[in-house]
């Protein structure tokens, strides 16, 4: 029987004189816009919302700040005809022409059709990776993908950053990423049955302020503390970092060696094995694989190691004997091992979550109430919010014909190595060439490692092309910048897999400047380039909207949802999902009869040996989890790069919030004291920190709950050179991926391996240059922009406005 959700009035049906009447959604929470003489001046939480998250707090000064891309805007060179495809190392390093959107457009047009005439679909990128937007309709990724399938189909890209070791590894062992993480353990069930959660990596609370497409209620922090309070269940961090579990005062803090986790779990194994702790009969039932990893423990494996707490402990820097403590206690209690994201952006990032699946079926908890294992809980909001993995409104991306992709991580390669052979998930495949880029809704100089490699790199394509709100340096090293609405300035549908509730966004302020919702502007392309029909399947937004979510209701009735008709929930402004009947626990019926639900694995059940996975060869990922020393290395800090609690990735940066924790105006960067003060570094100094790489400046914050020889920054600081025009120039501001290795984590999956930077850090001496991160680029007047290429005839691609240049 269908479950009716609740369907609510707007909170302010009678709203004070400047409030906004409707909520908005936001990945980091929903708020109610405050709107006085059409300027947005607050954002006043839902008041639902246990632990609202302040990053809204910088949506007002900031959505329309100088920073803002108001009208479309062209790089010079790009202009003139005869440069406009071989200037692309003056990228990041020349003034704009801002242009009318017809002109835009039409180049934008044009620069499509030319690559596609003389290359093919398979020199087209889209890229787009990125958090846009928690509107459904308007997600920049789903509207871009769904314009380049229309005109015969792109490069795509494969996995994420985030967990892109885990989504490839996970299939093969376990279950789809997406499926596990939907159905982790409800955080309620957790507090009724669990006795020990083991947090690898943490549980940082800061990670659970966001959920992709709209974080409704925060509640992983007040969970936290129910389940801390109560004093049923005991933590243990097991993190370099003591504030990864700062939710938890009292939490067991066991400082681990950065990237040594799969050698503690291995350790721990040991003791399970060797005591005759762990649960035979379920490893029989539930895995295939056990005598090859019991081989491994007891020194019969290929490498001939025993695996003992000892061994462990020389390269955890945890002493054996707490290994074996923690090892009995995990078998005699309930017991929840997590390991967070981070682990696995990582050289050999596959092997932490193998080895965490492998220890917790030696456990033999899996799918009982309170334990098994996680993957994720602290990482997301929704993760353990005990709801259903409904998510809504749904865009139809439509067909992609083109095959070639590259697995997301591996752009600059792509770019640098065009054609080059590269691994991934058991098949070789080719980098494709790809001439044109499309970004929509994302900022490569955010997620990417080692930023001079990929400026290096981001000089190859003759065209870049990017839809942005700010200036960005995602912007400011594109050829062409069309200014895209935030979602306060059009209507959407904000809903998310495992959260509780669906909003409907209207819009609460006129769009800044000229600025244009995508699908106006893939509209208006895909009218210029004949397949506009196709495109909009004949509605507007306001269509669009009814029919996706008209659409959605049948999957709902699936689910046990009976969702409201359209009308009705677009007048009560949101809508309030039932929880699932049953408590979510994660593999909970593969536990009850595994013959009848079988895990989606070639065998049915947990693969501790992945006999597929063995086939493909590779020397660094096996068919096992197995142990990778971290390689040596001469630069003696290990830098950690993890997520900014006061914005989402490089979201906002330039609002007050974030700006709020900045040391003499450049990020924070987090300092063992003894490692400070060994440098002759204080608190609030502002510090150089370099590796061969690349070098950027931060503000230092000691602290002693930060293991020695470990460094800690968030990521998302806007990169802001201190010349454009030297190659290599130090950045102001405090972007660690000036320092991050750009290498795949394993030939498995080719994810990002930031996680495994090793730097040095010395006090800055010099004069503090000023930091210009949030200025936006020279901007030129049209007519002088024209006088520059005025010398040149257009050319066959040229494909301007017939009225346009004016004459001179």
């Amino acid at each position: 029987m269908s479950t009716a959700p609740r369907t609510h009035p707007p909170h302010s049906a009678n709203p004070a004189p400047t409030a906004h009447a409707a909520f908005t959604a936001t990945h980091w929470g929903v708020y109610r816009p405050i709107v006085e003489g059409g300027r947005l001046t607050g954002m006043a939480p839902a008041p639902w919302d246990a632990a609202p998250s302040p990053i809204g707090q910088s949506l007002p000064g900031a959505i329309d700040s100088p920073t803002r891309v108001r009208r479309p805007a062209v790089r010079r060179s790009f202009l003139d005809p005869a440069t406009r495809h071989t200037s692309g190392h003056l990228r990041g390093r020349e003034p704009f022409v801002e242009l009318p959107w017809d002109v835009a457009l039409d180049l934008v047009a044009g620069e499509l059709r030319r690559v596609r005439a003389a290359h093919g679909n398979e020199a087209l990128f889209g890229g787009s990776y990125g958090w846009s937007s928690a509107g459904r309709f308007h997600h920049a990724q789903s509207q871009l993908h769904r314009f380049l399938n229309g005109f015969g189909g792109y490069i795509a890209s494969k996995d994420s950053y985030s967990l892109g070791a885990g989504r490839v590894l996970l299939p093969h062992i376990v279950d789809g990423m997406d499926a596990l993480l939907q159905h982790h353990t409800a955080w309620h069930v957790l507090a009724q049955h669990c006795e020990l959660f083991v947090a690898f990596g943490g549980l940082p609370v800061r990670n659970t302020q966001v959920s992709p497409g709209g974080a409704c209620d925060h509640g992983a922090a007040p969970a936290l503390a129910r389940m801390a309070a109560g004093g049923r269940t005991a933590f243990v961090n097991i993190s370099p970092a003591r504030d990864d579990l700062a939710a938890v005062p009292g939490a067991e803090w066991l400082p681990i060696r950065p990237g040594t986790d799969t050698a503690l779990m291995m350790g721990l194994a040991h003791v399970l094995v060797t005591e005759g702790l762990h649960d035979a009969a379920f490893c029989a039932r539930y895995t295939v694989g056990f005598d090859r990893v019991r081989d491994a423990l007891l020194g019969h494996g290929a490498d001939g190691t025993a695996k003992t707490p000892e061994w462990a402990a020389a390269h955890t820097g945890i002493p054996a004997e707490r290994i074996v403590a923690l090892a009995r206690r995990m078998a005699r209690q309930r017991t929840l091992v997590n390991c967070t994201y981070s682990l696995q952006r990582a050289r050999h990032g596959e092997q932490p979550f193998w080895m965490a699946v492998t220890l917790v079926a030696l456990l033999g908890q899996i799918g009982l109430p309170g334990g098994g294992f996680g993957l994720g809980y602290g990482c997301m909001n929704y993760i353990g919010s005990g709801h259903g993995s409904f998510s809504g409104a749904r865009l139809p991306q439509g067909h992609n014909p083109v095959g070639a992709f590259i697995p997301v991580a591996r752009i600059a390669d792509m770019l640098l190595q065009p054609g080059e052979p590269f691994d991934y998930n058991g098949e070789r495949h080719r980098y494709p060439h790809a001439r044109l880029l499309y970004w929509a809704g994302g900022n490569v100089f955010h997620h990417h490692q080692d930023l001079n490699r990929t400026i290096e790199a981001w000089q190859r394509p003759e065209t870049i092309v990017t839809h942005e709100q700010v200036w960005t340096a995602q912007a400011q090293y594109s050829d062409i910048v069309l200014p895209a609405t935030t979602s306060l300035e059009r209507d959407d549908i904000g809903s998310a897999a495992s959260e509780p509730r669906m909003i409907a966004m209207r819009a609460a302020i006129a769009p800044v400047g000229e600025a244009r919702d995508d699908y106006a502007i893939f509209r208006a392309l895909a009218g210029r380039l004949g397949f506009e029909a196709a495109y909009t399947e004949g509605r507007d937004t306001a269509q669009w909207l009814r029919h996706l979510y008209e659409a959605a209701r049948p999957r709902a009735e699936a689910a046990g949802i009976a969702l409201p008709p359209f009308d009705a929930f677009w007048s009560a402004g949101h809508l309030e999902l039932p929880r699932p009947s049953a408590p979510v626990v994660l593999l909970e019926r593969f536990r009850q009869d595994p013959a009848a639900h079988p895990l989606p694995t070639p065998s049915g059940r947990i693969e501790l040996f992945s006999q597929t996975i063995d086939r493909f060869g590779y020397d660094d990922c096996p068919g096992q989890a197995t142990w990778f020393a971290p390689e040596a290395s001469a630069w003696p800090i290990h830098l950690l790069s993890h997520q900014p609690a006061a914005r989402l990735h490089s979201q906002y940066d330039h609002g007050r919030v974030s700006r709020a924790t900045k040391v003499q105006g450049r990020e924070p960067i987090t300092l063992n004291r003894a490692d400070a003060l060994r440098r002759g570094i204080a608190g609030g100094d502002v510090v150089r920190v370099f590796n061969a790489h690349g070098a950027f400046l931060a503000g230092a914050v000691l602290s002693d709950g930060l293991r020695p020889g470990v460094a800690q920054i968030a990521t998302g600081a806007w990169y802001d050179p201190l010349d454009p025009q030297v190659a290599g120039s130090l950045d102001k501001h405090g972007n660690p991926n000036l320092v991050t290795p750009d290498v795949g984590s394993s030939s498995l999956s080719q994810g990002c391996a930031a996680q495994s930077a090793r730097v040095e850090v010395t006090l800055w001496r010099g004069p503090l240059p000023e930091v210009t991160a949030f200025e936006p680029p020279q901007r030129l007047e049209v007519d002088a922009a024209f006088a520059h290429s005025a010398t040149s005839q257009p050319q066959p691609d040229q494909d301007l406005h017939p009225n346009w240049p004016p004459a001179q």
